[in-house]
């Protein structure tokens, strides 16, 4: 105690100004790193490099004043003038406080601001002249700052009692100081600033305006303050939170034990074991249950792995185990379902019919994978429905477009944190029975990456030898999928792997025509969104000619979720005038469409004529539905007989054509083209809607009849198209989607169709009313197709081509 006074007494007497003749002086100088302080504060700093240790020692025996400067580059070991910031603070050597091997331990007392002038030398210490800098005061009237000085008050005290934890009696002591500087400078060893900006806030010598510049670095760390202070509540608060909900689960144990119904743990067991008793499962499937139900009753209730093991558990119980719903064997209700929600679609509805008939013969079967593949909006997902309703199965919709992750099917490991079923056990679950539908929905959509391929995964789940034990990694135990009906949708086959496909009874759900739709729209579509609207029938309703001319001037769709959109539309209106009082059509006509749809979105395909040679019309398959296409060809003069394509094709159309041209160079003879004139002219085939991708080798004859047309300025039969496949020897081969590509022709106006002898049979499948009105012709060869589709006439001035 008696030291502590001694030292405070000498602090008090030599802590005084120094005299213009000592100013003048040359002292040594401490550089410091990352460390700055203010006149009138006492400060321990440590000093660790060997010049400044013998400098502190020097000056120690003598006056004991050194100057103290900051530098800018904390890893400069011996800096010069330029190294040192240009403000610092003339200090008192009070003490050495401590000195080991190394370092030495000092307490400075500020003296005054300096202005560093120059160094005069660097060993065997830094030594230079500075000169003393002077604070400007305000005024004492100035409420601004006496405003400031409050506020730099209050800030100073509460950071210093929170940051330093000091005796009441100390802050007391400060909070009642009128000494000015002492608490601007209290408040700049408190700042958390950087030493840029204590570096600029020393070099302000108008003492309101170094106020300001503190207040707002002191509002940053009170803001800071702030926010731990908040931090620290919220912790304290969750801390006290836990605590309590431990304190009542212990409560509640005790509780339970004294009641005699035992732990919590024990309670939640005996209630698994109960459920347990009511699941239907086989031996294997029960002993490895108790297996893990016993690994579960060991493990302590505070173990991160409890949880895991009591999920798994729940999910072992939650599982449909050998337990199905009674499949309902009424097929004429079944037909009955199956035509109240879906018009046509008949091979779809007999499949099903079939699939009840032999399971009430048999008792017993294996589900069949059906594969329903079509254009988007032919009612495929929800006849997965209706097929679930007619047999009296619990229903569950699987999307798989965009999945790429094989544990998506089969499940992750146990050993993962969150590891959770595949989605077929998660469906499973949620259908709640062992033999429900379930929709595979966009099944072509499928995809893969480094995490697996989901299609490779599905291979045993949709083979009916295999998914009797189908085998997901995270319940372990083998399920028994094959009395699950699974029904699968896709818009095109072609991104379907081969193996998944063989798996698979493939329907097709070709589009409609526009008398199935115009039944579609009458029967389904229109009564339910006139209640989806809240319009009574007899409010509104659209005549034939209206519901015909939106399926052919405003969709262009192979299936009706266009027209049905357009039918929603429709209503929208309808129920705005009904609201505001306005009028409205009770019946809508064709002539009222423009106030409801706007301008008409889309025209009809239609045959062009043969007024030009070299024009043919093909037939073509899209996503959604058929359509006709041109095959235009021209010549023009030019030596080396050069072969240009133009709209969109892609490389087998392009190959289809190159091929084309090189048959009719071959047998330019037979089909009566003159020597000579593929030297003298160029050909050009073009497809309209060059914006527009194409591509398939169903073009070629098409093709070529376009291109022997223009050589031989033959006409075109008039009203025929075609479609077909050539080989380079001129024989037909068959193509797809014949179906779309007659719905096509028939909207189009087409009568006469050319196709491969082998498309018969496609044409035999096809329901009558589809093909009323169009004759087909079935050829092997080209020739036949040139027979056909070419006439003898030729146009009025025949280009003269040698």
């Amino acid at each position: 105690m008696e030291n502590i006074l001694e030292h405070q007494l000498e602090i008090v007497i030599e802590n005084k100004p120094l005299t213009p003749d000592e100013w003048a002086e040359e002292y040594a100088i401490l550089p410091l790193k990352n460390l700055m302080f203010l006149p009138g504060i006492l400060t321990p700093i440590n000093v660790g490099r060997e010049k400044p240790q013998k400098m502190i020692r020097d000056v120690r025996k003598k006056k004991g004043i050194i100057g103290v400067f900051c530098q800018k580059d904390i890893n400069e070991s011996d800096p010069g003038f330029e190294d040192l910031y240009p403000v610092g603070t003339a200090a008192r050597i009070v003490n050495i406080v401590k000195e080991e091997e190394g370092s030495i331990t000092i307490v400075l007392m500020g003296i005054n601001r300096i202005r560093l002038k120059s160094i005069t030398a660097k060993d065997p210490y830094l030594k230079g002249y500075f000169e003393p800098l002077t604070d400007i005061y305000p005024v004492k009237s100035d409420k601004e700052y006496k405003e400031q000085l409050k506020s730099v008050r209050e800030i100073t005290i509460r950071m210093i009692s929170e940051k330093m934890g000091l005796p009441d009696f100390i802050m007391d002591g400060i909070s009642k100081s009128k000494d000015i500087q002492y608490l601007i400078d209290l408040a700049f060893s408190a700042v958390g600033a950087t030493v840029e900006e204590k570096q600029n806030l020393m070099a302000t010598d108008d003492v309101k305006e170094r106020m300001n510049k503190l207040l707002k670095l002191l509002d940053q760390d009170v803001q800071l303050l702030n926010i731990k202070a908040d931090i620290r509540r919220k912790t304290q608060t969750e801390i006290d939170k836990q605590q309590r909900e431990y304190f009542l689960q212990q409560e509640m144990k005790n509780i339970q034990e004294a009641l005699g119904g035992g732990s919590s743990h024990e309670v939640e067991i005996n209630n698994i074991k109960e459920k347990a008793k009511k699941v239907n499962f086989t031996p294997e499937q029960r002993k490895v249950f108790d297996k893990e139900l016993q690994k579960l009753e060991r493990i302590n209730t505070h173990s991160p792995e409890h949880s895991t093991q009591m999920e798994y558990v729940q999910t072992l119980l939650s599982l449909p185990w050998n337990s199905f719903t009674k499949d309902n064997f009424n097929l004429k209700r079944a037909r009955r379902v199956l035509d109240k929600e879906h018009f046509g679609l008949e091979k779809v509805k007999e499949r099903i019919l079939e699939h009840l008939a032999v399971l009430k013969l048999k008792g017993d079967m294996k589900s069949p994978i059906i594969c329903l593949h079509g254009p988007p909006g032919v009612g495929k997902t929800s006849l997965g429905k209706s097929v679930s309703e007619s047999l009296g199965r619990k229903y569950v919709r699987m999307s798989l477009g965009g999945l790429h992750d094989e544990s998506e099917i089969r499940g992750h490991s146990r050993t993962y944190i969150g590891s959770m079923p595949g989605r077929i056990i998660r469906s499973l679950q949620k259908a709640g029975s062992a033999n429900p539908v379930i929709i595979l929905d966009e099944i072509d959509k499928v995809g893969q990456d480094y995490k697996g391929d989901p299609a490779a995964a599905l291979l045993e789940v949709l083979d009916p030898e295999q998914n009797v034990a189908f085998h997901d990694n995270y319940i372990d135990i083998d399920f028994d999928l094959s009395k699950v009906l699974f029904i699968a949708t896709a818009n095109t086959l072609n991104t379907i792997s081969q193996p998944l496909l063989d798996r698979m009874e493939l329907i097709d759900v070709s589009g409609y025509i526009c008398e199935e739709k115009l039944e579609i729209a009458r029967r389904h579509l229109i009564p339910h969104q006139l209640e989806a609207h809240g319009i009574a029938k007899d409010k509104f309703g659209m005549s034939k000619r209206a519901i015909l001319a939106v399926i052919e001037s405003y969709t262009r769709e192979s299936g009706v979720r266009a027209l049905n959109k357009q039918i929603a539309k429709i209503m929208r209106k309808v129920a705005l005038a009904i609201v505001a009082g306005e009028s409205y059509p009770n019946r809508l006509e064709p002539e009222h469409l423009r106030d409801y749809l706007g301008v008409v979105k889309f025209s009809r395909d239609r045959y062009e004529g043969n007024e030009y040679a070299g024009v043919v019309t093909g037939l073509a398959w899209t996503a959604v539905g058929g359509e006709i296409l041109f095959i235009e060809t021209s010549l023009s003069r030019g030596k080396g007989g050069k072969l240009t394509l133009t709209g969109n094709l892609g490389d087998v159309m392009k190959e289809s054509a190159i091929l084309s041209l090189e048959y009719i160079k071959s047998h330019a003879g037979q089909l009566g083209i003159p020597d000579g004139v593929f030297d003298k002219w160029n050909v050009h085939l073009h497809v309209p809607e060059g914006a527009i991708p194409k591509d398939g080798p169903s073009a070629g004859i098409t093709m070529t009849a376009s291109m022997v047309s223009a050589f031989t300025q033959r006409k075109t039969r008039p009203h025929i198209a075609m479609t077909g496949e050539m080989t380079l020897r001129g024989k037909v081969l068959p193509v797809g989607g014949i179906k779309e590509k007659i719905l096509a022709a028939k909207r189009a106006g087409i009568t006469d169709i050319v196709l491969c002898s082998e498309n018969r049979r496609n044409i035999e499948e096809i329901n009558e009313m589809y093909i009323e009105g169009l004759t087909f012709h079935y050829v092997d060869d080209v020739r036949e197709v040139l027979d056909v589709a070419l006439l003898e006439e030729k146009i009025n001035n025949p280009l003269e081509i040698v």
